[in-house]
């Protein structure tokens, strides 16, 4: 469905005349060279782009990758129509889950038409700080292209502060002195980060064709302004490949601890045998029934046998806290 439909007119919002749905006659509003439109749309159907198609002239194979979504990020040009879209992300902290949504971005000289799918990452709070900054939108469609691609790289950035923190929590229970399972939490994490780089990497080349001017329809003006959000990107980028590599290392130690954990208890375990075989030796001997055993008639003989066996123990233990096996 239409979310917003809005006339800009020398940097500021001016009212249309009839139904925001009747994107014919709002188009028929636009008289100057910096007049120009933006539609905004939330999971349209296939019947509302194919009207926006015919409205502004869009390729239909723009209009297909719109409708499909789950498309991978992307810069097009359809003649005198540039064809984006951009990953959105957000993170629920209760599952530690990165979810993502879509967002495909139609730039003409004179409109903007954005399609949302995905709960997440709307355009209504990138709508009014663009229209907040009346110097900016005075650039024109290449303005709300802007605010999109810089609200959703915020948005990546947020979504990497929070991997931060779970990854510092999983580098504190791996090196903590409690018994944790933490690998299949490193396993998401990991497949989280996997999804941040599918979003993020692809959008690194159109934001240098913005810089370098490759693109028509953003002007030199607009230009300096994706440098702030290639900068981003950039950091975010960084941030992904750092605590993907903390991760990888947190696994090693993970295994290294599970491998130590092992040793000590099997040492425990040997340690613990030696204590019970070595009396169960000493009862086999004196239990073997020889008539010629000297300490057999020993009146003395089984406080003797007694006191080997606490001897013999007694002093393995001291043995094994010796060398650290108790």
């Amino acid at each position: 469905m239409i979310v917003d439909a809005a006339l800009y007119r020398g940097g500021e919002r001016v009212p249309v005349e009839g139904s925001v749905d009747d994107l014919r006659a709002i188009r028929r509003q636009l008289h100057g060279d910096g007049d120009f439109m933006w539609v905004g749309l939330h999971e349209p159907g296939q019947a509302e782009l194919d009207q926006l198609a015919e409205v502004f002239g869009l390729h239909e194979l723009a209009i297909e990758d719109a409708v499909k979504a789950h498309q991978r990020p992307k810069l097009e040009l359809y003649d005198d129509t540039l064809f984006m879209i951009l990953k959105t992300l957000w993170y629920v902290d209760e599952r530690d889950a990165v979810e993502t949504g879509e967002i495909s971005i139609f730039q003409g000289h004179d409109f903007v038409v954005t399609v949302r799918h995905g709960e997440g990452a709307g355009l209504r709070e990138a709508r009014a700080q663009l229209e907040d900054q009346h110097a900016l939108l005075a650039h024109g469609p290449s303005a709300v292209l802007h605010a999109v691609c810089d609200a959703v790289v915020d948005g990546y950035e947020r979504v990497a502060a929070e991997l931060e923190i779970d990854v510092d929590e999983v580098e504190l229970s791996v090196f903590s002195q409690e018994l944790t399972r933490d690998s299949a939490r490193i396993y998401v994490l990991k497949r989280e980060l996997a999804e941040v780089r599918r979003a993020v990497q692809p959008l690194r080349e159109p934001m240098r064709r913005f810089l370098s001017g490759q693109v028509e329809l953003v002007p030199e003006e607009t230009q300096v302004y994706f440098r702030d959000v290639a900068d981003h990107l950039t950091r975010v980028s960084e941030t992904t490949e750092t605590l993907d590599g903390l991760l990888s290392t947190a696994f090693e130690a993970h295994l290294a601890q599970i491998s130590v954990r092992q040793n000590e208890d099997l040492r425990k375990i040997s340690a613990a045998a030696a204590l019970i075989v070595v009396p169960t030796l000493i009862a086999g001997i004196y239990g073997m029934n020889f008539d010629h055993m000297p300490e057999l008639g020993w009146s003395l003989g089984y406080a003797w046998a007694l006191l080997l066996m606490v001897g013999a123990s007694g002093g393995l233990l001291w043995i094994f806290k010796r060398s650290g096996w108790l």
